[in-house]
């Protein structure tokens, strides 16, 4: 442990533009089943080649992005708060607890699809606990989590805990802080991921959803793909496109789980408005729901943090995680 490199103490930009992209995708993901919820069976139709392309983008292809950001902003958290009180766990626990809260209150409320609920208990399950292990153990520990579902065709849950690891790992060898550094390792990186997301791709395409090994190849395509958009994320923001993106994905990050919470309401409200299947939507009115409510989470994120440090609910689950009430205004 005293060999770790220092975390510094600023935001670090590129983490909230990846979080508000990743954001905009999982909200892509769970328009049709948000606003599924409760109603009939998903509807057998074949289809179309415009929902086939979305499925290859979006299904399965951001949430492991909030996965690795979830143990990335864990480490950061337990570095910063060590500087500060001599009991930093209580504080992590505390934070996943009222996370927890969080999380049911969503599930029983809202959508059953809720991911908090299982994000809290494996943070306090794996996540704070593996703070106790050297990095190098947490770092074999994340490669034999993920890449478990990945060659035995299981359920994906192993990869949950193990892209905490690994974003855990990351943060303590100092790569997050070095992330914006550096062209030529995301480069290479992405080169890499992509000659492996094609063929996996490929590979998920002539499955058939029934066989045995669907899972393993679409579980494979969306890890891979996910690296992909983060690469290719990072190298973009090495170009002139950095404060357009800085200006168009950093709010909804910054206010990611105000805005995951809040899509919710926004979809549900959005089914009533639409009407007729969900299941049975076209992808053009999938995007138009998103669209809109991303805008509209757009605007209220930019107005929001002009005069308020972070958002409502992330600033109720810091008062939840320091026990006691931190400032908000600007």
């Amino acid at each position: 442990m005293s060999h770790e490199v220092r975390q510094p103490r600023h935001r670090i930009a590129a983490l909230d533009v990846i979080r508000g992209f990743a954001l905009c995708g999982i909200l892509l993901a769970n328009v049709q089943p948000i606003a599924s919820m409760g109603g009939p069976p998903v509807s057998e139709a074949q289809p179309s080649p415009a929902d086939i392309w979305l499925g290859l983008l979006v299904e399965q292809r951001f949430f492991p992005i909030f996965s690795l950001l979830f143990g990335i902003g864990f480490s950061l958290l337990l570095k910063s708060a060590g500087e500060r009180t001599a009991r930093p766990r209580l504080l992590l626990s505390r934070r996943l607890l009222a996370l927890l809260a969080i999380g049911l209150a969503h599930h029983f409320l809202l959508w059953e699809g809720d991911i908090l609920v299982v994000y809290a208990v494996v943070g306090l399950v794996v996540l704070l606990p593996s703070t106790w292990l050297p990095r190098w153990a947490v770092a074999g520990l994340a490669a034999v989590l993920i890449a478990t579902p990945l060659v035995l065709g299981s359920n994906g849950f192993p990869l949950v805990p193990g892209l905490f690891l690994l974003g855990s790992a990351l943060t303590r060898y100092g790569v997050i802080d070095r992330m914006e550094r550096s062209v030529r390792v995301p480069a290479a990186l992405g080169l890499v991921l992509t000659a492996g997301a094609v063929p996996a791709v490929w590979l998920q395409i002539e499955t058939e959803i029934g066989d045995e090994t669907f899972s393993s190849w679409f579980g494979l395509a969306g890890t891979l793909i996910a690296g992909v958009y983060v690469c290719l994320l990072l190298l973009l923001l090495r170009t002139p496109l950095r404060p357009a993106l800085q200006k168009v994905f950093a709010p909804l990050g910054r206010m990611a789980l105000t805005n995951y919470l809040t899509a919710s309401v926004f979809v549900l409200v959005a089914a009533r408005m639409v009407g007729g299947l969900p299941q049975e939507w076209s992808t053009a009115t999938v995007l138009v729901i998103a669209g809109v409510i991303l805008l509209v989470q757009w605007v209220w994120s930019t107005l929001w943090l002009n005069r308020y440090l972070q958002g409502p609910i992330e600033w109720l689950w810091r008062w939840a995680t320091l026990a006691r009430r931190p400032a908000l205004r600007a």
